[in-house]
């Protein structure tokens, strides 16, 4: 008889079974457990701690004593702070709808028209996105301000309010429109136009029929996306708002104004729901869109029309010089002498170390963050998206890190900036050595930008067939080696664009890091802010501007160098 049938045996094997499982797990799969927990554990400390800090702050009273949603209650009755909401809500929906139809224009002309000067026109809608959002604030200042070269095109209204707030943030949203409208339109399938050019269906009918059905869900997910922008921006009304107040910036007053931490998180908490909303409606979005798109899909190529081709190259034109207008201006500011009195041009506003108390410092600081960001969370990134994209097994726990890799995209930069201060700051807690140091600023951006980069990698991770592993496996090659050898090298051009993409963001981010800088390690986005509250415009123009030459200048060397890389790691899509 068999001696795995008795009854000892089979109590034996029993007992031994959980052992021998656990032996199985090969050192591949012992590295892919440790770095999925280490995403769990940097976006709890990074993201779930200091909001749950935020929102249990927010039932506490000023003294420290327990009131429950009695804030809340005082906040909705007091006209002047439910009325931000109100307004935030208003400028959201306004700067959305107007984005929303001067960036699918744009992007109509450079998809489906033949229009010359495709190249440039491109270039120059992404500029706004190389700037921080205070940029268009100074700018419009210089513009239509008290003192403005065109303030008489206002008609008499003040730049100081809502009319400033709309057009610094169209002006700042729409390269994100831009670039997601034009993604949607360009997914077209040609075959639908065929099909109704046979059918001898009119072109104005075609477009609401077929062009506007296929990137219906495109445009969708970019209004939301420039909703959330609105909702959640603290440069551009803090500016140029004036007494127009919004839930950003008064949740910027009530904790550095005054002291008010309590009120200060029910405002973050608010200003939160409107995001998560946002953020929700995009991905049910975003999800109906992949469903819709096509493997058997001819891409549509446009043909010449010298209406169409005439009309869309004017919009262009209006619009790149209504973008070349508001970088001009703040240019110009920043070289006056002594604006609008003396007009000599100088650069005695770019001596930051005469003028200010900081000098250059917080430009230097801007560039090691920012490198230090994009470097750590390019890696931490790419890494982890290879984890939940390629272990075996641990399905559950996978699922579970990619949707905590969604959340900072609906967290605003303000409200995840201020459960930092609950969190962080607080003499009982052991990660308290961070606060106030250049580590927290790295962590803050990195937890910040993580969406963006975890997607980015994993949809070029999901290119890359299945097999390799399996084949890596077979050979007796680590999981490590084929990582390296294989994902690394094909997945180059996405891990640029993530690093550039966080490199970017970290140099213009302000609201992120407006709480926790220090003395020492303040960041020129924020310095900017501090020297236009003081009065020192043409100085702040002046750190805006080398923020966007920088950012610009990474930009066209990522390019550069992406070009000679990608000869050599990307021929295998030539052949």
């Amino acid at each position: 008889m068999d001696a795995s049938v008795l009854p000892g045996a089979q109590v034996q094997q029993t007992q031994k079974l959980p052992k021998m499982g656990f032996k199985r797990l090969s050192r591949d799969q012992w590295l892919m457990a440790f770095l999925l927990c280490s995403v769990i554990i940097l976006m709890t400390i990074g993201l779930v701690l200091p909001l749950l800090t935020m929102l249990i702050k927010s039932l506490y009273g000023t003294n420290g004593e327990f009131v429950g949603l009695a804030n809340y209650i005082q906040y909705l009755s007091t006209p002047s702070l439910s009325q931000s909401l109100s307004n935030t809500l208003t400028m959201g929906v306004v700067v959305t709808a107007v984005v929303g139809v001067v960036a699918f224009g744009y992007s109509f002309a450079l998809t489906r028209t033949c229009m010359p000067g495709k190249t440039v026109f491109k270039a120059l809608g992404y500029l706004p996105i190389l700037t921080p959002s205070l940029l268009p604030g100074i700018a419009l200042v210089y513009l239509f301000g008290n003192q403005g070269v065109a303030k008489e095109l206002l008609l008499g209204s003040s730049i100081y309010g809502p009319i400033g707030i709309v057009l610094g943030l169209v002006f700042w949203c729409f390269p994100h429109a831009m670039i997601l409208i034009s993604t949607g339109l360009s997914n077209s399938d040609a075959r639908l136009y065929e099909a109704a050019k046979v059918l001898r269906i009119p072109a104005w009918k075609t477009f609401f029929v077929v062009t506007l059905s296929n990137a219906k869900y495109g445009l969708i997910s970019a209004l939301i996306v420039i909703f959330t922008l609105v909702v959640c921006d603290f440069g551009v009304a803090k500016v140029i708002g004036g007494q127009y107040n919004v839930l950003a910036t008064d949740i910027y007053k009530q904790v550095v104004g005054m002291q008010n931490f309590s009120m200060g998180a029910v405002t973050s908490a608010v200003l939160l729901l409107p995001a998560l909303v946002a953020f929700a409606i995009d991905r049910w979005v975003r999800k109906k869109q992949q469903q819709m798109m096509s493997t058997s899909a001819v891409p549509y190529q446009p043909k010449p029309n010298k209406l169409r081709d005439g009309v869309a190259f004017a919009w262009c034109l209006l619009v790149a010089l209504s973008i070349l207008t508001v970088i001009g201006m703040a240019v110009y500011g920043s070289l006056v002498t002594f604006w609008p009195y003396n007009t000599t041009l100088t650069l005695r506003h770019y001596d930051f170390e005469n003028l200010t108390v900081y000098g250059w410092m917080p430009f230097y600081n801007s560039i090691k963050m920012a490198l230090l960001a994009a470097g750590i969370g390019t890696v931490f990134t790419f890494v982890i998206a290879y984890a939940v994209e390629k272990a075996n097994g641990m399905q559950r726990l996978r699922s579970l890190i990619h949707l905590i890799a969604m959340l900072p995209m609906a967290v605003p930069g303000l409200v995840l900036g201020l459960g930092y201060i609950f969190f962080f700051n607080d003499s009982s807690n052991p990660l308290n050595v961070l606060y106030g140091t250049m580590a927290i600023l790295v962590l803050n951006t990195i937890v910040h930008l993580y969406t963006v980069g975890h997607l980015t990698s994993l949809t070029a991770l999901k290119q890359l067939p299945a097999e390799i592993e399996a084949v890596a496996a077979s050979l007796k090659i680590s999981q490590f080696k084929a990582f390296w050898k294989v994902s690394v090298p094909v997945c180059l051009p996405a891990i640029l664009d993530v690093f550039i993409y966080m490199f970017v963001n970290a140099m213009t981010t302000t609201s992120a890091v407006v709480f926790l800088y220090s003395t020492q390690n303040i960041v020129a986005s924020v310095a900017v802010m501090n020297m236009a509250d003081t009065g020192a415009m043409a100085s702040a123009a002046a750190m805006a501007i080398m923020i966007m030459l920088l950012a610009a200048g990474a930009k066209v060397l990522h390019l550069i160098i992406s070009h000679f890389l990608l000869k050599h790691t990307q021929r295998w899509k030539t052949r």
